[in-house]
């Protein structure tokens, strides 16, 4: 099965997906983008048509509404969107990140392509770190994609990074400022989204508030089954709703302590130890096609949502 990924690049320690070409730590934007697969342009051109006329090839016909946008080196075709549309390069993704990492002491992390380039990512560290009891680390991550099929606005997010199991989590900030999303039909700029998410980098210590009380709820079995439930069953289904059994069998094995740190004191037993058991199904147990329509996933589709429902879950639990 081909992989969505088309290329991507990583430094420190392999990531959770486990896919990508190693780098040595502090390269400069310009290595990132060749390595990491993003030294393309996304060019347009009109969406153009053959009219059908007997004898003879027709008129080649233009369509202004629209556009075809295709890879500068490949000349493949990635989408067909609005004449509106504002594309976002590859290379502004990873420019995002060059005052961050020179000034600020972010280190870029990984980058890459997905979708044969239509959706295009970098996940710096930033200089932000909590540890939770159980010398439980949690780090700071700033990510950044973009797509130009229509299927993700230009998105930055901060992101918390487990240690111990690798899990990842979005953070949700209560002024909802923990994303910054500029739709495809206004320009991109970088640093009016950098100064939007300024207000998020001093909430760190509000998120991990949040996860620190998780680690400190303790949770009885009945509770435990009763949050797997009600994280896994579609009460959107017709019916009533449609619990996926095994799902919640594998994830309450993952909390029971088959989990990376699960037995960790921040989570055997704690609200945080069933938050952590989805966020390690979605990350790393989940059934996907291959690896990184798991990481397409758990960043931008299914698995993001499923996290996110079981973050609400966990803390109405201490609320």
């Amino acid at each position: 099965m081909a992989h969505l990924i088309e290329n991507m690049a990583y430094v420190n320690e392999t990531p959770w997906h486990g896919l990508g070409n190693q780098l040595t730590a502090k390269q400069p934007i310009e290595i990132w983008a060749q390595q990491a697969g993003m030294a393309f342009d996304i060019k347009e051109t009109p969406v153009r048509f053959m009219t059908e006329s007997i004898g003879s090839l027709g008129a080649i016909m233009s369509f202004p509404e629209q556009k075809v946008l295709y890879r500068s080196d490949t000349k493949a075709a990635l989408s067909v969107v609005s004449s509106r549309f504002r594309v976002v390069q590859p290379r502004e993704i990873l420019e995002f990140y060059r005052d961050l990492t020179e000034i600020s002491g972010f280190e870029l992390e990984t980058a890459g392509v997905l979708k044969e380039g239509r959706k295009v990512w970098a996940l710096a560290k930033t200089n932000q770190s909590s540890v939770l009891k159980g010398n439980d680390v949690v780090n700071a991550y700033l990510l950044l994609a973009t797509a130009c099929d229509g299927t993700l606005a230009t998105t930055a997010q901060f992101t918390s990074i487990r240690v111990v199991c690798n899990n990842t989590l979005a953070i949700a900030l209560n002024n909802n400022t923990g994303a910054v999303k500029v739709p495809h039909n206004t320009s991109f700029d970088p640093q009016a989204v950098k100064k939007q998410l300024g207000i998020s980098v001093a909430s760190w210590d509000g998120f991990m508030y949040r996860m620190k009380t998780l680690s400190e709820r303790k949770v009885k079995s009945h509770e435990a089954m009763n949050f797997f439930l009600r994280v896994f069953t579609d009460t959107d289904n017709v019916s009533g709703g449609l619990s996926n059994e095994r799902a919640i069998k594998k994830v309450q094995a993952l909390y029971d302590g088959q989990g990376k740190g699960a037995e960790l004191a921040s989570s055997k037993a704690t609200a945080f130890g069933l938050l952590n058991a989805v966020t390690e199904y979605v990350d790393h147990e989940r059934r996907a096609r291959s690896t990184d329509h798991r990481l397409e996933s758990a960043w931008f589709g299914q698995g993001a949502t499923l996290k996110q429902k079981a973050l609400d879950n966990a803390l109405l639990m201490v609320a």
